[in-house]
């Protein structure tokens, strides 16, 4: 029943997630963090207990943030107290908090591990737990594998929990309240140019989708208009809280119909971005990728590997190899990303559903830091969203994208990774010429592929497709669905 897929454990609240099945998690994550300090303390060993330079006990510890969803806060609550029954102490955000301000404030902290209460896009009856590694990004999968370890111990055999109450524990300093806002509002000052983005006296709209993105863009004192800039759980008229084209009607027609420059919208939890240029048109992030990526080489000089998911567009193979920069391929997943850069040095990193990060700031995905960036190449390059995207279209021909997410039921998603396991010579009158089976199906056509694979989180296949013209897109789309049907 307690599954974690690409991006941490999410379900249906009063369903499967449940407060019990919350402290059964919350248990299982503390075994983790014990695990880790453990681990830290074989490589530097210490006569125990392990101190700090004042001489005191090191206490594992981990950071824990919630967003603004339906019982978020009350959730976020609940698992501070099993953590702190176990010895962990948890550095609380005193108010909702992104994705990003979390995994950031983990690394600040030197934290043993970070938690978000979040279900990130998903619909408003579900909700979540990611967690996050001490390096400032998503947990490992070995991580992930430890905790479903203890968490199938823990099943098979509940334990009685004896907690204190919350207010005990915040006066045994077990629970300590912390802003997570504030510094990660400084780092991006000291990354980002926000006073010459702010004399380039750009107009934009700001679609917060009722996230945890909310109070950020303010404090950072941008002269913006605000789109479902209020808390409100059940997300309203928007249904889930993602950034994609079908959700960003409203933003299109404001931005459109005012005469703004850009528009942003962030997801649940503001890792995610999404935009649209001064006429309303929604720009993915496979174009947004190439207009990080050239502007960190060709502008600021940097080189050093990149690292893309599968899903994301084939105009960065072409780049990289034009450019003589390593390419490192990962299934979907930002996790995956994550992973390289906390082995090496990685110039820039993404995943085609909106998520990426760059040498400038952590390992994590940050759509707010990221608007802040794309607004900097503007204003360094002189050069608007839509001129931008013309620009890749002149260098590199024609690349259009799109994604589509089918529900289906279990017995119907088995049978059609099995069709594709087997294997497809042709998608609809194109000859497949070569596949890959690195995540999903991915089945190449001439000057084009299809991807197939099924959702980690969510009762979905995905289908993905990229070609040189938008009636190619849609038609390969059509032709991979049918085996739906």
């Amino acid at each position: 029943m307690i599954k974690f897929g690409t991006d941490g454990w999410r379900a249906e609240i009063a369903r499967e997630f449940t407060f019990d099945n919350l402290r059964y998690v919350s248990l299982a994550t503390s075994r983790l963090i014990m695990s880790i300090l453990e681990e830290k303390r074989k490589k530097k060993p210490t006569k125990p207990p392990s101190t700090s330079k004042k001489g005191r006990p090191v206490l594992p510890s981990c950071v824990l943030g919630y967003d603004t969803r339906f019982l978020s806060r009350e959730f976020a609550f609940e698992v501070a107290m099993v953590l702190a029954s176990q010895g962990v102490v948890v550095h609380l955000a005193d108010d909702f908090a992104s994705t990003p301000q979390v995994s950031f404030n983990t690394k600040q902290k030197n934290a043993n591990l970070g938690i978000v209460i979040t279900a990130s896009h998903n619909p408003a009856n579900y909700n979540g737990f990611k967690i996050k590694g001490a390096f400032g990004g998503p947990a490992t999968p070995e991580q992930i594998e430890v905790v479903e370890k203890e968490l199938s111990k823990i099943v098979a055999k509940p334990p009685v929990l004896k907690l204190l109450s919350f207010d005990e524990y915040v006066q045994q300093k077990m629970i300590r309240f912390f802003s997570a806002r504030e510094p990660y509002i400084r780092v991006i000052r000291n990354q980002i140019d926000i006073e010459a983005i702010k004399a380039a006296n750009y107009k934009i709209a700001f679609d917060m989708m009722y996230g945890a993105g909310m109070k950020n863009i303010e404090q950072l004192q941008l002269d913006a208009t605000f789109l479902h800039n209020e808390f409100n759980p059940s997300f309203g008229d928007l249904g889930h809280p993602e950034p994609i084209a079908e959700n960003l009607s409203i933003l299109s027609q404001t931005v459109r119909t005012g005469k703004y420059d850009i528009g942003f919208a962030f997801d649940g939890d503001a890792d995610r971005l999404g935009a649209v240029d001064d006429l309303g048109n929604f720009v993915d992030s496979q174009k947004m990728f190439m207009i990080f990526l050239k502007y960190l080489v060709e502008i600021k000089k940097k080189r050093a590997p990149v690292v893309k998911t599968v899903s994301l567009t084939s105009m960065v193979d072409k780049y990289c190899e034009s450019k003589k920069l390593e390419l490192i391929e990962t299934p979907v997943g930002f996790k995956y990303i994550a992973e390289n850069m906390n082995k090496k040095s990685i110039l820039i990193g993404g995943e085609e559903s909106g998520g990426l990060a760059t040498y400038l700031h952590i390992p994590e995905r940050d759509g707010i830091f990221n608007a802040m960036l794309l607004l900097e190449v503007m204003t360094v390059r002189q050069k608007s969203l839509r001129e931008l995207c013309n620009e890749l279209d002149e260098e590199f021909g024609t690349y259009r994208f799109l994604r589509k997410d089918k529900v289906v039921t279990q017995k119907a998603k088995e049978a059609i990774l099995a069709t594709a396991k087997k294997g497809i010579s042709k998608i609809g009158k194109e000859d497949v010429i070569k596949t890959s089976t690195k995540d999903g199906f991915k089945f190449f056509v001439e000057h084009g592929w299809v991807l197939i694979r099924a959702s980690g989180t969510e009762p979905l296949i995905r289908f993905y497709a990229e070609a040189d013209t938008h009636g190619r897109v849609v038609e390969l789309i059509n032709a991979v669905e049918k085996l739906a049907k």
